[in-house]
C-alpha cells in the first residue's frame, strides 16, 4: 500500500511510524519535518499529505502533529479525506469500520511505540462497512466536500 506520511516535528514516534509502516512493507512518502526541505508547519504538510490520498498518488495517509487535532483539522480540509485522530486502537477500528476514514492522524505527544503499533494493527485489520446506514454517512460526507446540501 502507498502511504503519505507527515510530520510537523521530527519526533521518535514519527520516525517509528516511518520505520513501522516500511517493517509493514508499506511504500512511504515523507513529509514536513520527516523530509529535509518541505515545509514542516503542521497544516502544509498534513495538507501535502492528503492531497496525495485524494489525487490518488497513496492509498491512504498518516498524518502528525503534537496533539494531532491541527493535523486532522488541516488533512479534512482536503476534498475526498475523511481524517480520524485516533488515540487507541479501538477509535482507529471504528474510524476504518464506521467512517470510512482514509486518513490516520496522530498525537507525537500521546502516541508510545507500543501503542503506535497497536493503532496500526487496528486500523489496517479493519475495512469499511458495508451496512446501508453507514454508507449513506459516507454519501452524506462526500456530498459536503462538493458543497451539496444533504438530501
Amino acid at each position: 500500500m502507498r502511504i503519505s506520511v507527515s510530520s510537523d516535528m521530527d519526533e521518535p514516534v514519527a520516525r517509528a511510524l516511518l520505520a513501522e509502516l516500511g517493517r509493514r512493507g508499506h511504500e512511504v512518502t515523507a513529509h514536513g519535518a520527516l523530509s529535509p526541505g518541505d515545509d514542516p508547519q503542521w497544516a502544509a504538510c498534513s495538507e501535502a499529505a492528503a492531497r496525495e490520498v485524494a489525487a490518488g498518488r497513496a492509498d491512504q495517509a498518516v498524518v502528525c502533529c503534537w496533539t494531532g487535532t491541527g493535523a486532522s483539522i488541516a488533512a479534512n480540509k482536503v476534498a475526498g479525506v475523511r481524517a480520524a485522530l485516533c488515540t487507541d486502537a479501538y477509535s482507529a477500528d471504528g474510524a476504518r469500520r464506521w467512517n470510512d476514514a482514509n486518513v490516520l492522524a496522530l498525537s507525537l505527544r500521546l502516541t508510545s511505540e507500543p501503542l503506535l503499533k497497536e493503532i496500526l494493527d487496528a486500523w489496517f485489520a479493519a475495512a469499511a462497512s458495508e451496512a446501508t446506514e453507514d454508507r449513506e454517512n459516507i454519501a452524506r460526507v462526500d456530498r459536503l466536500d462538493l458543497g451539496k446540501t444533504a438530501s
